[in-house]
């Protein structure tokens, strides 16, 4: 598949400037957001898109804060941000408000999306080493509590894994929980 790339430009945010290039892959826009200098070893964040989470504020999940979390780390240290376009793990935002309601009834991340018909996690990360390697980046810290992330990295020498450490909240405690006993997260 042929990926078609921005040029690079400004990004002042509420936590410092960086620089963004988006990524065209198929009808996918992914976004690079990067601070340097950055070592030869980068920090560097595998996002997945969450509109719930990132841009409304949801307290049934975490990535929000995630997100969050990792821009003020590489503000401060240097380093990129991977925002893939792939809600909901992948099963798109109107799969992802049914799984919502779903959850309502009692169903949980995992059992939710099994009663959509979609595994429990649909991502992929192709992606990834194409847009490192662009960069010429071939070694980094991986700053994500899914081992999923570590796995699919083949081609990308992962020197530490960096976890990210966010408080629950009455709202998002099983859905942590969940992440952490069906999905193997590490926290």
């Amino acid at each position: 598949m042929k990926i078609m790339m921005s040029k690079i430009a400004s990004l002042p945010t509420k936590f410092g400037t960086f620089k963004i290039q988006s990524f065209k892959e198929g009808d996918k826009e992914h976004l690079a957001i990067f601070k340097e200098p950055y070592h030869d070893s980068p920090i560097v964040r595998i996002h997945s898109e969450c509109l719930t989470g990132d841009a409304l504020g949801s307290l049934k999940c975490d990535c929000g804060d995630q997100l969050n979390y990792a821009l003020a780390m590489i503000a401060k240290e240097g380093g990129m941000i991977l925002y893939l376009r792939q809600e909901g793990r992948n099963i798109g935002l109107l799969n992802k408000v049914n799984a919502y309601a779903l959850q309502d009834k009692g169903f949980d991340t995992v059992e939710a999306n099994h009663q959509l018909g979609f595994s429990a996690d649909e991502r992929s990360y192709e992606i990834v080493e194409f847009i490192l390697r662009h960069f010429d980046i071939t070694k980094i810290k991986l700053l994500t509590n899914n081992p999923k992330k570590v796995e699919s990295l083949e081609g990308i020498d992962i020197v530490e894994r960096l976890p990210i450490m966010i408080e629950a909240n009455k709202h998002n405690k099983g859905y942590l929980q969940i992440k952490k006993e069906k999905m193997g997260h590490l926290f």
